[in-house]
């Protein structure tokens, strides 16, 4: 601006000087006659009252409009004050939103909504502010303002997502499947609509959303692994009652899945309580050959049904490879009691309950003991064991 105001300052003198050259060799006269009335002057006034005149006109023009146009002024001035005030407000609220000022972000969203363009933005500040203080109704008044279509998907989304937030599971799924009708499918709502279905327990609807955000690198590796563990276990749950069934999903799962100690332990019992030990042994022996575990080698002799001596030998293969395992050596011990193998029963338990290294373990082993003297009939022994497992409880 300074630049163009010297560039002026520089093209009115040099007409000037133009002006002063030029006046210098003018002779001319004008005269201008209304009779009775007779006016001789020079060239060089005339031009210059003719600049005058316009000057004065085109000042006295500019005045005459700036007048006649002051209410439209006035008026666009305050819907400028009134725009920037809504955009401030807009911006306090926002503001105000993230430092936990549930109630002043609220007010200032209200007061944003002087400027009509806000509604949307506003709106969902203070549905969100609304829902940080559990005023859930108040919260869903804020979301029916938002009528504007290029606002509809946020508005949806954020529904779904305070809602889950607030416990409502089936009110978050009706969100995002309006949302998804109208063609949004995104990685947010699938996060959103996992925290719904877990509320649901709808965990078959888990497992496809928990393998799906994992496809996408979209939720921790650790949590997915835990996510996968607990919808697997709910299922297998659910079908206690049929094993076949049972069979169906655990063939259903990933290897991953099923080389799970946890659910591998789970599956075995369930199958164990119908009657099922043979698909339950295959189930525990998978899973020891790619995790070995202490709690599968727990559930191991379970799994014998009436005849033990082929798990013994599968269970003695082991022991070769690892002689020390306190754990398998209490599982060989029970599968000798089952078989009735007396002598090699004390002695796998006994070296189970030396190398035992926890309390636990002590425990059970002590009892084995003291229930395989009952079977031979020395109950001193059988009554020093359970004396021994008394006192293995670490009892605070």
């Amino acid at each position: 601006m300074a630049l163009r105001g010297l560039l002026w300052l520089a093209f009115l003198f040099v007409i000037a000087v133009v002006f002063a050259l030029a006046g210098r060799f003018d002779t001319g006269q004008v005269l201008l006659v209304y009779p009775p009335y007779r006016v001789d002057i020079s060239l060089n006034l005339f031009i210059v009252a003719l600049v005058i005149v316009f000057i004065v006109m085109y000042a006295v023009m500019r005045i005459v409009r700036n007048i006649w146009r002051m209410p439209q002024r006035v008026a666009a001035y305050r819907a400028r004050t009134r725009i920037a005030k809504a955009q401030a407000a807009l911006r306090d609220a926002i503001g105000n939103l993230y430092a936990g000022r549930f109630s002043r972000a609220e007010k200032a969203a209200r007061d944003s909504l002087a400027h009509d363009a806000n509604k949307g933005a506003a709106g969902l500040i203070a549905a969100n502010a609304a829902h940080r203080m559990h005023e859930y109704a108040r919260r869903d008044e804020w979301l029916a303002k938002i009528e504007a279509d290029d606002w509809q998907d946020a508005r949806l989304m954020a529904t779904a997502d305070m809602r889950a937030d607030g416990r409502d599971a089936d009110g978050a799924l009706a969100a995002l499947l309006e949302m998804q009708s109208q063609g949004g499918r995104r990685i947010h709502a699938q996060q959103i609509a996992l925290r719904a279905q877990q509320q649901l327990k709808n965990w078959s609807e888990v497992l496809k959303l928990v393998k799906s955000l994992e496809k996408r690198e979209a939720i921790h590796p650790a949590v997915a692994v835990r996510l996968r563990q607990l919808a697997a276990e709910n299922l297998l749950r659910d079908r206690r009652h049929n094993a076949d069934a049972l069979l169906e999903l655990w063939n259903s799962l990933s290897p991953t899945e099923r080389h799970s100690p946890r659910l591998a332990d789970l599956a075995a019992e369930l199958l164990i309580a119908l009657n099922r030990p043979q698909d339950a042994r295959k189930i525990v022996e998978e899973a020891l050959a790619q995790n070995w575990d202490a709690r599968l080698l727990r559930r191991y002799p379970d799994t014998a049904g009436g005849d033990a001596l082929p798990l013994i030998q599968k269970a003695e293969g082991w022991q070769k490879e690892r002689p020390d395992d306190a754990d398998l050596l209490f599982a060989l011990g029970r599968l000798c009691l089952h078989q009735q193998l007396w002598g090699k029963a004390q002695s796998f338990l006994e070296a189970a309950l030396k190398l035992a290294d926890n309390e636990t373990l002590k425990i059970r082993s002590h009892r084995a003991l003291a229930r395989l003297h009952e079977q031979l009939g020395d109950s001193a022994k059988a009554s020093e064991h359970y004396r021994e497992s008394a006192l293995a409880m670490n009892v605070v």
